[in-house]
């Protein structure tokens, strides 16, 4: 069985002092993210995420911490810079839905997955801290309403994806540039939002852009079974793994893991931080396959100097135990690559 293999890309790296050891571009520069997913794509992985959030620095404080980087561009707008530099890796950025619309995350993807041609996901994130809410002056929502609110989301945008058919973009004879038969209105009314549609934005080329949840306890696994096509999770124990894949049932399961080749790893993450070598790593990755994992998403302590061994070391040791490809397929999108169900439209009448 072949492995999936992702990158989670943030800043200068998931150590916050990996800008001390760093002598890449700006993190705000094209040529700064070009040149990482370059290097993702030559070691043919899978997909990389790009991390973002409504707080000037990662984490939940509320004041800027001086000793750390800080700021951050959009996510979504980076992948689309980086789209044309690369032919074959996924792209998916996260993108917060609380305090935020629907419409306009789902116009953002199916654009990304446009000039992509099929090879954008997107990665919601919930907003959990009143900072965010404070830095633009919006409401503060209710612990309990967070995840019944972001699920909303996710199937308004879902929905919108869905608002134009896949041939409904098609000049005739007659100078009909669209057939209005084939966009739908979405009607969506719930008690967050309530949005009638179509969206501005023709079907993505995957029809669905890959969903993906980032999930660490019982009701994000709930959120990530409603919503998600694949979920990142921390694999704990044998017993603690196999009760998180019973909870997860049904998705594409990669382990989420912050590595750090020879460096420093005395730091605090929101997942498992590891100091290892790429070795011991594929030994681990393949013992979670064992275990029923589908891949893993691995975060570089330290982009510079881990992503490289990522790329060089730990890929051709998956390629010489079989597990990983040689290659990547041409034309290929990301939902292919995941061997995700082809996504039906369902505003599409059904063929009698």
């Amino acid at each position: 069985m072949m492995f999936h293999l992702a990158v989670a890309l943030d800043g200068y790296g998931w150590n916050p002092q990996a800008w001390r050891v760093t002598r890449a571009p700006s993190p705000f520069s094209g040529r700064y993210w070009t040149e990482l997913a370059v290097t993702a794509e030559r070691g043919l992985l899978d997909f990389l995420t790009i991390d973002d959030s409504l707080m000037p620095q990662p984490g939940r404080r509320e004041r800027i911490d001086p000793k750390r980087l800080a700021g951050r561009g959009d996510a979504v707008l980076v992948a689309a810079r980086i789209a044309p530099a690369t032919r074959h890796i996924g792209l998916v950025p996260v993108a917060t839905v609380t305090h935020t619309e629907p419409f306009h995350i789902s116009k953002s993807i199916a654009t990304l997955d446009h000039v992509s041609r099929g090879r954008a996901g997107w990665q919601p994130r919930v907003s959990v801290t009143t900072h965010e809410a404070v830095l633009f002056g919006r409401r503060t929502v209710d612990a309990a309403d967070l995840f019944p609110e972001a699920r909303d989301f996710v199937e308004v945008v879902r929905r919108l994806w869905d608002s134009w058919e896949d041939d409904e973009v098609r000049p005739d004879v007659a100078g009909h540039h669209v057939d209005t038969d084939k966009l739908h209105h979405i009607d969506f009314t719930g008690k967050y939002f309530s949005v009638k549609g179509p969206s501005i934005t023709p079907r993505p080329p995957q029809g669905q852009p890959v969903v993906a949840a980032l999930a660490h306890a019982g009701p994000a696994y709930q959120f990530a079974v409603a919503t998600a096509d694949v979920v990142f999770i921390t694999p704990m124990d044998a017993a603690g793994l196999r009760a998180i894949l019973d909870e997860v049932h049904g998705l594409k399961v990669f382990a989420d893991v912050v590595v750090s080749f020879g460096g420093d790893a005395d730091f605090r993450s929101d997942c498992l931080v590891i100091s290892t070598s790429a070795p011991d790593l594929v030994d681990m990755l393949l013992d979670w396959q064992r275990l029923g994992i589908d891949g893993a998403r691995l975060r570089p302590a330290v982009n510079a100097t881990d992503l490289p061994v990522i790329v060089d070391e730990v890929v051709p040791l998956l390629q010489k135990a079989g597990r990983f490809r040689t290659g990547y397929r041409d034309g290929e999108t990301l939902r292919e690559r995941l061997r995700l169900p082809v996504a039906p439209n369902r505003y599409a009448a059904v063929p009698r």
